[in-house]
């Protein structure tokens, strides 16, 4: 069947996430407010994702994954982010690592890497931003230059979600600014090669316990081997990346959606004023009723976007965009009204629902703002009908 036109997901992926589900319910939950308080990397919630298997979803079996595809990996990350955005991030960090290798490694960068998180020895980190090359990443200045039989980097990486727990960096640096783009190469650093390190840890508003932190290059010596692609062909390499990497925050965005109007049913179901639920009310259902659609439109966007990553499709890049965009905006609304279904009770950590809406923040600006996925959108669109 074309996974363009599939409306349901087949029973594999139906059956992997009630397994995920019961996963995430039974070991992770009762820890996700934990979590988000002590903002603390921990060692054991990665630790139930490597014991269950989950550290390989989304691989080739050849690399020691367990297969499924870019759609199966959206619907882990979905699953865990419905309880804890933060831990979501391990597996969607990791495969936007890995896309870069997928696309442009060798043989041996992919084994290395791969096979390291499939077994759940390796972590892998992206760093891309700087402090003045965000949206606009051509700008970027962290500079390489060949030294003997490799390559010396020195700048500063900004927000580089996993730093410091990480063991490897994709890290996208330039031989001369002045080129912007056409500059630009990709490398694979590692943790404890010479001349890297880490800045203070980000105190975030959300996605807490998973660590934010500046990866810092001076005079960090690369092995010739650890180019990824061509020189200069890195700028390409980050922004087909993003075309794999958008939907996982678009199934992010889902997950913290899902969570939250399961909170907010549930209080709203239970809650009398009045002398009955506060979901008879007209003004408290339709607003469930508006978070329910704007959750499975959502749904229909993220699984089309990851569907077109499975097959390669080279529509894909506005997919991503659209997926990414609409739902975390969706994302964003709902985690918001479901904080006002709650009312005080949603205000305080008691309940689960400001968390979300902290969570959900964070979908509107990483992997691209969603004002720049609306440039792609558009640019896109416009392009098609050029063609």
């Amino acid at each position: 069947m074309d996974t363009r036109e599939r409306f349901e997901l087949p029973q594999e992926l139906r059956e992997f996430r009630e397994l995920v589900r019961q996963v995430v319910d039974d070991k992770i939950a009762p820890h996700a407010a934990r979590l988000d308080e002590t903002d603390d990397w921990d060692e054991g919630l990665f630790r139930v994702l490597v014991d269950h298997e989950l550290t390989g979803v989304g691989y080739d079996e050849a690399y020691g994954g367990s297969g499924g595809g870019a759609l199966a990996l959206g619907i882990l990350v979905e699953e865990l982010s419905r309880v804890s955005a933060g831990l979501a991030l391990v597996p969607a960090v990791n495969k936007l690592g890995v896309v870069p290798l997928l696309l442009a490694g060798t043989e041996e960068q992919r084994v290395q890497c791969i096979g390291g998180i499939c077994r759940g020895d390796l972590l892998m980190s992206y760093a891309l931003t700087e402090a003045e090359a965000g949206s606009d990443a051509a700008s970027l200045t962290t500079r390489y230059v060949r030294e003997g039989d490799g390559f010396v980097l020195d700048g500063t990486k900004r927000f580089i979600t996993g730093a410091g727990v990480s063991q490897a960096y994709v890290v996208f640096a330039t031989s001369d600014p002045a080129r912007r783009s056409e500059g630009i190469s990709a490398f694979l650093v590692m943790a404890d090669d010479p001349g890297v390190s880490f800045g203070r840890k980000e105190l975030k508003m959300g996605i807490r316990g998973s660590p934010t932190r500046e990866v810092v290059l001076e005079g960090a010596r690369v092995p010739a081997g650890r180019l990824i692609g061509e020189e200069g062909g890195g700028f390409t390499i980050a922004m087909k990346t993003l075309d794999h990497s958008r939907p996982l925050i678009g199934a992010q965005a889902l997950g913290i959606a899902q969570g939250a109007l399961d909170v907010a049913a549930g209080y709203a179901a239970v809650r009398r004023q009045f002398g009955k639920p506060i979901a008879e009310f007209q003004g408290v259902s339709f607003m469930l009723a508006d978070m329910a659609m704007q959750l499975e439109a959502s749904r229909l966007l993220v699984y089309k976007a990851l569907s077109l990553c499975d097959a390669g499709d080279p529509v894909m890049t506005m997919w991503s965009a659209m997926a990414k965009c609409f739902a975390s905006d969706a994302a964003m609304r709902i985690t918001t009204d479901a904080v006002q279904v709650l009312g005080g009770y949603g205000y305080v950590r008691e309940y689960p629902a400001e968390r979300l809406m902290r969570d959900a923040k964070i979908t509107q600006i990483y992997e691209g703002t969603n004002q720049i996925q609306r440039i792609v959108i558009a640019r896109e669109l416009l392009k098609a009908l050029d063609a």
